[in-house]
């Protein structure tokens, strides 16, 4: 084996335990390693592979490994482990080599006790106990998208999230899923068109609408992330159209009737996004899609006043579970009846119709899952809360 192919897989063992131990999010750890790394662009690439597949497939991993451990493991052990049971069940490398390689790349203490675990998960059969262990999720999320989704939609987009995610380029050079580049032209913004983005970081969206010739107020609540929004419309150049603004989406600054269009692409689980973010998985928790349903509705329930009579208002989320999307239309009927469904930029056939508005699965296109609600304000019908007392 190669000096490089043993660092290779050193540095993957590093980063796999940074993002354990430390909390490390995986696509900031693992960038910054690399760059200190004299490692080639084809070495760099193997290990984003290794760390990102046997981030996302720990669970698979574990269970491969501990069927044959009778200690608790030291972070160091459990990341090599780990990495050479990924290599050899879902990367499909020979075992020999799997073995070799991991073993020559483990800290000296531990080689002979690599060596041994991973011979035996090579050699034994790989009869996962259930369906959450070798899809490699938490069991309440692929009990909530089994239920949300059905069995046969939830089973595939779960492990069509357990690939690497496509990379896709605007004109502009700026890199977005293809996804929300659709939620983006649903909008409909047209040139000279006052747009609110209410939740525009890292500004995306914003900029995409930008492009389009309307004039984008892009806002965001934490001043770093309004900052990744500013940075990239200075890149695009695009800041004679687009203002970002600090403001707290819940208590928007703004008077009534602002915008001829609203975005309001929610803070969420990220549920239908997972494959971009490998670690993301082992980070949410279940309580929090009821939390994140919570700030939704307030989000919008704020962003209405705010759009002008004849005005549209969009609501997305990169998320596939029913109460932050069908569940949102549900309470935005409810509470704003008068909003009506746009007719707006159509979106395909791959848009499977949920509610008033539609959801695209990561498997129906080989994007990330997103769901989308386009809703009208009928011209000269303002909001009753506009002539409302104090």
């Amino acid at each position: 084996m190669s000096a490089s192919g043993s660092e290779a897989r050193r540095l993957a063992a590093q980063a796999i335990e940074r993002i354990d131990v430390d909390g490390a999010y995986a696509n900031l750890v693992l960038p910054a390693m690399l760059e200190r790394s004299d490692l080639d662009q084809r070495d760099r690439a193997f290990v984003t592979e290794l760390v990102y597949g046997a981030t996302r497939m720990r669970r698979a991993c574990d269970w491969l490994v501990d069927r044959f451990v009778l200690r608790e493991l030291d972070p160091d052990a459990r990341a090599i482990l780990r990495l050479g049971a990924y290599q050899l069940a879902f990367l499909q490398t020979p075992p020999h080599a799997a073995v070799s390689a991991t073993v020559e790349a483990a800290p000296k203490k531990l080689r002979g006790f690599t060596n041994a675990v991973l011979r035996r998960v090579a050699e034994a059969p790989r009869n996962y106990p259930s369906a959450a262990i070798a899809l490699s999720y938490p069991d309440w999320i692929v009990d909530r998208l089994l239920a949300d989704l059905g069995q046969d939609d939830g089973r595939a987009a779960l492990a069509t999230m357990n690939e690497a995610g496509v990379v896709t380029e605007r004109d502009d050079g700026y890199i977005q899923d293809q996804a929300s580049q659709w939620v983006a032209d649903a909008v409909g913004a047209r040139p000279g068109e006052r747009v609110l983005d209410l939740c525009a970081a890292p500004g995306g969206k914003a900029t995409a609408l930008a492009n389009v010739g309307a004039f984008v107020v892009a806002a965001d609540l934490h001043v770093h992330r309004a900052g990744l929004i500013a940075a990239n419309t200075r890149r695009l150049g695009l800041g004679e159209r687009l203002a970002v603004v600090v403001a707290d989406g819940t208590a928007p600054p703004w008077p009534p009737s602002s915008f001829d269009r609203i975005l309001i692409d929610a803070p969420c689980s990220g549920l239908g996004s997972l494959r971009r973010r490998p670690d993301a998985r082992w980070r949410i928790e279940e309580s929090s899609v009821a939390t994140l349903a919570r700030l939704q509705t307030d989000l919008v329930d704020a962003a209405v006043p705010l759009l002008r009579p004849g005005g549209t208002l969009v609501y997305s989320a990169c998320t596939l579970t029913d109460a932050e999307t069908v569940g949102i239309d549900e309470h935005l009927a409810a509470r704003h009846p008068e909003l009506a469904v746009m007719n707006g930029p159509a979106l395909d056939e791959r848009w499977r119709p949920l509610g008033r508005g539609a959801r695209l699965l990561p498997q129906d296109a080989g994007t990330d899952g997103m769901y989308v609600l386009r809703l009208a304000r009928p011209a000269g019908h303002a909001d009753p809360r506009e002539d409302a007392g104090p």
